[in-house]
């Protein structure tokens, strides 16, 4: 048996709602520590007004601890991708390289989500890594600094030049662009600035805020203009550019009322069946958001605990549509239209409305929900 006989028990786990197979991808943090302060972030931006302690910073996910949860997670014989992140910046980690050297051992489809300015270019190529998931957040040295303001304009240059040596080289980059008050005015730049530097996709997320963020928010002008002008022209030169985007979604979240960055009731979440994240400090999340806790590796394997009570307890409570605060700002909001969409095509209406909480129709065909977007692969 393998990956294709995971893919459809995962299916059928969902057609079921239960739990017959193990994630598709996992996430797994590698230092919280950073070498920017952006200011939409919850753990590092110069706004917060708790921010974290020195000693929480210097934590790294060890190699050796990364090498026994890659044997575990090859034993469930369902794990395709790994994400290599962190609530810093995974390359502030020494063993990064080795780690992706021991991901592409086991086979596995390796993306590296970073700001990049601490990566080597070519080591990145010769080791074959599948996707770099570039957090750009502005495409002037204006925005860039703004957003990242213990940066300078050199460090854009900087990350320019990575960009463009990857290009040459081959390796796919992808870019997220992080939407606040100093970077909504850039969305149609920021789509042209992909197409200069060949990037494969350009995820385009709005700002999840709180803890003294929110004051980097967007304005409600800003909104209105996002969706009535700046959202329409960058779709149209993403079309002429042939650049691949999310757009479609990213209008999705602007309906989302004040620092509400996802209409999550309007999609439901499957992330319970496909994916987790694990942190520096082993805590096992259900998804991208730290206050969803559903084990840790000190407790066990993470294969016994992905199928343990807490998980099922968490899967249950979003199948029922008791949704989290932090679900309003879903980070894999992107994802969940995706799969939402495929639920509702190959399972059928009354499947998708049974496992995100919604009433029962006495037509399975309808549903109160428009017809979702449809996000890049």
């Amino acid at each position: 048996m393998g990956l294709p006989w995971a893919r459809q028990q995962r299916w059928q786990g969902i057609a079921e709602g239960r739990t017959l197979v193990g994630p598709q991808t996992v996430h797994v943090d590698l230092a919280n520590g950073c070498n920017t302060n952006c200011t939409t972030c919850w753990d590092h931006s110069p706004l917060l007004s708790q921010p974290r302690s020195v000693d929480w910073k210097r934590k790294l996910f060890s190699l050796e601890r990364f090498r026994t949860l890659a044997a575990d997670l090859a034993g469930l014989r369902s794990v395709e991708a790994v994400i290599l992140s962190g609530m810093g910046d995974p390359f502030v980690n020494p063993a990064i390289y080795d780690i992706i050297a021991e991901c592409k051992r086991q086979g596995w489809h390796v993306t590296v989500l970073t700001n990049a300015l601490l990566a080597d270019a070519d080591r990145i190529a010769a080791l074959g890594v599948d996707a770099m998931l570039v957090s750009v957040n502005g495409v002037s040295p204006a925005s860039y600094v703004a957003f990242h303001p213990n940066l300078r304009p050199a460090d854009f240059e900087r990350l320019k030049a990575l960009l463009a040596r990857w290009q040459a080289l081959g390796v796919p980059v992808k870019h997220v662009q992080v939407i606040n008050r100093d970077t909504a005015p850039e969305l149609v730049d920021m789509v042209r600035f992909a197409a200069r530097y060949g990037a494969r996709q350009v995820t385009f997320k709005l700002a999840s805020l709180g803890q003294g963020t929110e004051a980097c928010a967007i304005t409600e002008a800003q909104r209105r203009d996002l969706q009535t002008r700046l959202v329409p022209a960058a779709q149209s030169l993403a079309a002429r550019l042939g650049v691949a985007t999310n757009l479609e979604v990213f209008a999705h979240q602007l309906t989302a009322d004040g620092l509400a960055t996802t209409p999550i009731e309007a999609v439901g979440c499957f992330m319970g069946w496909h994916y987790a994240r694990i942190t520096v400090e082993g805590e096992l999340l259900y998804c991208c958001a730290a206050t969803l806790r559903v084990g840790h590796l000190d407790w066990g394997t993470f294969s016994s605990q992905w199928f343990g009570a807490q998980w099922e307890a968490m899967r249950a409570r979003l199948m029922a549509g008791q949704y989290a605060e932090a679900c309003h700002q879903c980070g894999k909001f992107n994802q969940n239209v995706k799969v939402a969409r495929k639920v509702r095509a190959q399972l059928g209406e009354g499947v998708y409305r049974a496992r995100t909480g919604q009433q029962a129709s006495d037509n399975e065909n309808s549903s109160p929900y428009p017809a979702l977007p449809v996000p890049v692969a």
